[in-house]
């Protein structure tokens, strides 16, 4: 479900709110106003996903990016149809073992992989697809061997 803005999902969302490790903010449109007025997709299932993600890491996890606007994913370069635009997150990879959290993340039921130097692209979408951002393959499969 889309909120217009993090004041709007959290008044909605107050009681609901069942995922301790992350907040609406950092899940938000972060287009500082270009576009939205902070627009947050709220999808309880993907949250599970990642709170168990947590869990298992058992150490914080970076959100750099979630929901995005459709102009904000646009203006950053985002595909046409990328799951940003309703509920996807790039978790910053630095602390963290990437053979570890990568594997975590599919076992946490994760379906979405993009593979960059500095972050891993999560998403639950219908068919598992795993790819390598550019130049980032040979860091990847030099963690992964």
């Amino acid at each position: 479900m889309l909120y217009l803005s993090v004041t709007h999902a959290r008044r909605a969302l107050t009681n609901e709110w069942r995922w301790q490790n992350f907040q609406i903010a950092e899940l938000a449109c972060k287009c500082s106003d270009r576009y939205c007025r902070g627009q947050y997709w709220h999808a309880p299932r993907f949250l599970d996903h990642l709170q168990t993600l947590r869990d298992r890491i058992g150490r914080p996890l970076t959100v750099r990016s979630g929901h995005r606007c459709a102009l904000w994913n646009a203006h950053v370069g985002g595909a046409p149809k990328s799951q940003h635009k309703q509920i996807a997150v790039d978790l910053a990879v630095s602390g963290h073992d990437r053979a570890q959290l990568y594997a975590a993340a599919r076992e946490t039921g994760f379906s979405g992989f993009g593979l960059a130097r500095s972050f891993i692209h999560l998403d639950l979408r219908p068919q598992t697809a795993t790819w390598f951002y550019h130049r980032s393959r040979e860091t990847w499969m030099t963690s992964l061997a």
